[in-house]
């Protein structure tokens, strides 16, 4: 039984079992059901409390506690759909995997673990609550994940004629910071409903022409899915952005109010923050060879990294060669062969501890021994170069401009498609 649903059973039976004479005293309260899961007021507070703390910090100003709270509860009904398909999944983040996530998060910082866990207990947060949200955060992006890419193809041809537009509207290099605001519709709404979100959505544009902060109407109004975040779906150029955006945005100015622009979800309100030109980038390549050791029940962690140590040894002391070693010892089979030899690569491809060691050093110097998540390596720099991927970078971007579309339609589609196969009561207080 999931946890919720064992609170929400618990707090039921206290209630049934509590003599008649007894103080009732509220726990918690279930504010909707959604299938056999719940959402708490608790979890509705928790939101509302932190969006009204980020605003605080930012000089913001908010919505009313009802809208923020409507916002919430759409929000935890999606997260709740997306916890109970993981469970049918099988899908579980590991303490490990969170472990990870949470200081890569703390390096990207410029701090440690213990730095991110003393910033989020000074906030008056528990760090063990936060831990479980990143693991549901981290859950529901897979499951999303998951379900949606298999939805998504991509053909050749597609990427061809992307590329050849892009050269046509010599607009490869444009990306917008876009604002968002729906107001939403019934999948069946009927034409007085319609009529009355366009009115709706017309008041929001004209509230936003007359000077009124775009982030706290979205918070307030919108019904979409960055709607707590104020609406806003970061930076995208115009092939990464649903059709009916792209059309609607293409050649307008930084400040622009673009809007209402119907769709089967509703009317959408774009303002298009900021406009800038991408510069093609040299990329750094490097070649190099390493050997990988694998701790197991037989070697222990710290004899795989003295037997490395041993191998820097005899190799700065010139009585070992570096390719017989790897093709004795290294675990890593693909190098191994090569006398552990990498062609040139892209050095961002490898996983952190392996790329930032080989970026620190110099050419043809050898790496001390250190670990990363496939085992304990030494690594030599053979050489750097900067190549011009100018054309693979273009047909990359296609690729990911197709994908990013398709990402963000099919998400919308798959997520909608779940919420009308559900059922979902919210409770309205007696």
């Amino acid at each position: 039984m999931k946890l919720k649903t064992l609170v929400f059973t618990v707090l039921c039976t206290l209630g049934l079992n509590l003599p008649a004479v007894a103080k009732e005293v509220q726990i918690d309260k279930v504010v909707a059901t959604v299938n056999e899961g719940v959402v708490l007021q608790s979890e509705i507070d928790t939101i509302i409390n932190r969006v009204k703390s980020r605003a605080l910090t930012d000089g913001q100003s908010l919505p009313t506690d009802d809208a923020l709270r409507l916002q919430a509860i759409e929000r935890l009904i999606n997260q709740e759909l997306l916890m109970q398909m993981s469970e049918r999944m099988g899908l579980q983040i590991s303490d490990a995997q969170l472990d990870q996530t949470l200081m890569m998060m703390a390096k990207e910082q410029g701090g440690t673990l213990a730095d991110l866990r003393k910033t989020i207990e000074s906030s008056g947060e528990s760090y063990q609550a936060y831990r479980e949200e990143m693991r549901v955060e981290m859950t529901t992006q897979q499951v999303l994940r998951s379900n949606v890419e298999r939805r998504i193809y991509i053909s050749l041809q597609e990427i061809e004629n992307l590329l050849t537009i892009l050269e046509q509207q010599g607009q490869t290099n444009e990306e917008y910071d876009i604002g968002h605001i729906l107001i939403d519709l019934p999948a069946d709404g009927n034409a007085q409903e319609i009529e009355d979100a366009k009115v709706r959505a017309e008041k929001v544009i004209k509230l936003l022409n007359e000077g009124s902060e775009f982030k706290r109407i979205a918070i307030a109004s919108s019904g979409g899915s960055k709607a707590l975040e104020g609406g806003q779906l970061g930076w995208m150029s115009i092939n990464e952005m649903p059709t009916l955006f792209a059309e609607a945005v293409k050649g307008k100015k930084a400040g622009e109010i673009v809007g209402p622009l119907r769709s089967g979800a509703g009317f959408h309100i774009i303002k298009v923050q900021d406009i800038r030109g991408r510069q093609v980038v040299e990329t750094v390549e490097v070649r190099s060879r390493h050997i990988l050791i694998q701790p197991s029940i037989i070697l222990s962690e710290e004899k795989a990294r003295s037997m490395l140590a041993g191998f820097v040894k005899d190799l700065k002391e010139g009585k070992a060669d570096f390719a017989t070693l790897a093709k004795e010892y290294s675990e890593d089979q693909g190098s191994a062969l090569k006398g552990g030899e990498y062609d040139w690569t892209d050095p961002s491809t490898y996983v952190p501890a392996f790329r930032d060691t080989l970026l620190s050093l110099e050419k043809d110097q050898l790496s001390e021994p250190f670990r990363s998540n496939y085992g304990w390596h030494i690594v030599q720099l053979l050489d750097k170069r900067i190549a011009d991927k100018t054309e693979l970078a273009k047909r990359n971007r296609a690729q990911q401009m197709l994908f990013n579309r398709k990402f963000k339609e099919e998400s919308f589609a798959w997520q909608r498609e779940m919420r009308e196969q559900a059922h979902i009561e919210i409770l309205v207080d007696e």
